[in-house]
């Protein structure tokens, strides 16, 4: 005879365990902030490395001060550069939280490109629907004043905005050639928009694409435009991974096996190293991260070995 007994006893202890899981990722590890530290082994022979501090997805909002005092303490970590991949606001009215979180990075050298939620306020919306492919932006959403972010952080800052655009310039004696590309999520990538600032710059040491969402499509487009490292973001990590398992979702068509960290792309032959930050962040109508702690990453460029990677 079964004990009915021992059915409510089981069901007792997995409601148990997901009310833990639950508190564990909306009141601890959302606040878990971390520094991811890696090597990518691309400068000459002989070169003087490059710290790379990658930041995306901060969806700061006016209240959170601890995420906001936590990302303007990374400044002591003194990086030659800088490299932002969007999602910076979080709410409408965030912008203040921003400023007092990269204010301190002033003088810095830097890049940024836009994330959707820097130009459209966050909505609630079912997390189910993740699972049938990328978030849609729903026609009633709020514009954000992306206008006065970009003066921020390209007039108060000093760094560059590689929208569909392109630059170059010197890092620790490095001619690093920067391209950008506008979010691919709300698909404003245009690679005719950026192949038209690249004509004139100077040959590059190593060239860096920089991207908010990971689409394979940009990442092939700045293979083909001979990208050697690339930034991307807006994954979160998957946000809730099963440990063991790993990201359930990307909200992009990258592999879930890349949805955090540093890998390898390739594209026609050539390999570059790709670094998808987990983020700091998460949407305000979704504040858990679980087995995902919020991060950054300081990705050391170093001379080049047998392996791109370490």
């Amino acid at each position: 005879m079964v004990d009915p007994s021992g059915g409510r006893r089981a069901l007792a202890a997995a409601a148990g365990v997901a009310a833990a899981a639950a508190v564990w990722g909306v009141g601890i590890e959302r606040h878990w902030f971390a520094v991811r530290h890696r090597t990518v082994r691309v400068l000459p022979a002989g070169s003087t490395p490059i710290r790379v501090l990658h930041l995306s997805d901060m969806h700061l909002a006016p209240w959170q001060r601890r995420k906001r005092d936590w990302v303007a303490r990374l400044a002591a970590l003194r990086p030659d550069l800088v490299v932002d991949t969007g999602d910076n606001l979080g709410h409408p009215l965030a912008l203040p939280a921003v400023r007092r979180a990269l204010s301190p990075f002033a003088g810095t050298p830097g890049v940024h490109v836009h994330g959707s939620n820097d130009v459209w306020a966050p909505k609630p919306r079912n997390p189910f629907r993740y699972f049938t492919g990328p978030s849609l932006i729903a026609p009633d959403v709020s514009r954000l004043d992306t206008d006065r972010l970009d003066a921020l952080l390209e007039g108060d800052l000093g760094w560059f905005g590689l929208n569909n655009d392109s630059v170059a310039f010197d890092v620790r004696g490095h001619r690093i050639r920067f391209i950008g590309t506008n979010d691919p999520h709300l698909e404003y990538d245009d690679f005719d928009e950026l192949d038209t600032t690249m004509s004139d710059l100077p040959e590059p040491d190593i060239t860096i694409g920089v991207t908010h969402a990971p689409y394979r499509r940009v990442l092939d487009g700045f293979m083909q435009r001979g990208a050697d490292v690339i930034f991307a973001g807006h994954t979160h990590g998957g946000q809730v991974r099963v440990p063991g398992i790993g990201a359930l979702v990307a909200n992009c068509d990258l592999p879930l096996r890349q949805t955090r960290g540093l890998s390898t792309w390739t594209h026609r032959g050539r390999q570059a190293a790709l670094n998808v930050s987990a983020g700091l962040g998460h949407s305000i109508y979704a504040p858990v991260r679980f087995a995902c702690r919020p991060e950054v990453s300081l990705i050391t460029l170093a001379p080049r070995l047998s392996s791109p990677l370490s």
